[in-house]
């Protein structure tokens, strides 16, 4: 299963409850006996996404988790947050309002259903004691940049006033449009941000994806640095590929954090990579090496 299928399978799941009332070089020594000593308290709050790890139940990575010494998983929608908090997970991106991947704010044609879903999902984030809720762009289709952004700016007025007084981040999702999400509009850190600017709320965000922001743009350290306030949340994977994030592929994630951590964020990174372990015992053990590598 892909990000694109598991998203939506989730968001249908949520749906259907809502409307029935319901790097360069080695990795250093020290950062790879860590994955071996047990996680220490460090200065990121870690989550793994659902999808990525979804060989397993939901109660099954819940036990996960617990046992690698954090708690938080991303991309779960309201159908199962009585499991996540059966075993006191944190649900650290929402999911289950948006429509699809390609179909988002963009396109006005969705602003009704995607508004009454938002709001909706808004009052549950809130009530489970949740804070963020993921959200997309949508494709382009022909359309330009501009005017995606003025119809993205006129759809999430539409429900960022209700998103400030329940205190839910909307966050919109950067993804590469290279590689894996073709004509997806939300593509560029500079297009995500001028959006942010001109929404002008406290409560949208982007969901900076370093993977596809490597893919895309690159800079991705410096772009961290200078534009620190937009992100809300962080998403990894190793470039090539998607897998790892160890020293197979062209991203340090150890200085990646250290960027992150200094510019006093206080939210989640969430591993989204997918491993290319065979067995259960080589994914955990990829998925404990993960965080150990961006424990900082």
């Amino acid at each position: 299963m892909n990000r694109r299928d598991a998203l939506v399978r989730s968001g249908l799941l949520s749906a259907g409850m809502l409307f029935t009332g319901g790097g360069v070089g080695s990795m250093p020594q020290n950062v790879l006996e860590n994955a071996e000593s047990g996680l220490k308290k460090g200065r990121i709050n870690h989550s793994v996404c659902y999808w990525t790890y979804n060989h397993l139940t939901l109660e099954k990575l819940c036990i996960l988790v617990k046992k690698l010494g954090f708690a938080a998983i991303d991309l779960v929608g309201p159908g199962d947050w009585p499991t996540l908090k059966k075993y006191g997970v944190y649900s650290s991106m929402c999911n289950g309002a948006e429509i699809s991947l390609t179909q988002g704010w963009n396109d006005p044609q969705y602003h009704d259903r995607l508004t009454g879903n938002y709001l909706r999902h808004i009052d549950l984030v809130a009530e489970a004691g949740y804070k963020n809720l993921i959200c997309f762009s949508g494709n382009r289709n022909s359309m330009d940049d501009n005017t995606g952004m003025e119809n993205c700016i006129k759809g999430l007025k539409k429900i960022m006033s209700h998103a400030e007084k329940k205190g839910v981040i909307i966050q919109m999702e950067l993804f590469n449009s290279k590689v894996d999400h073709k004509d997806y509009m939300c593509d560029k850190s500079a297009w995500g941000i001028e959006l942010a600017r001109k929404l002008g709320s406290p409560n949208f965000k982007l969901l900076y994806d370093i993977y596809h922001m490597q893919i895309n743009e690159g800079d991705v350290i410096r772009t961290i640095k200078d534009h620190h306030e937009y992100f809300g949340h962080y998403h990894t994977a190793g470039v090539p590929g998607r897998h790892e994030i160890d020293d197979t592929q062209e991203l340090y994630y150890p200085a990646i954090m250290r960027a992150i951590a200094e510019t006093g964020y206080q939210g989640y990174v969430a591993q989204e990579f997918i491993t290319t372990a065979k067995t259960n015992k080589e994914k955990e053990k990829a998925l404990k090496k993960a965080i150990a590598i961006c424990n900082i």
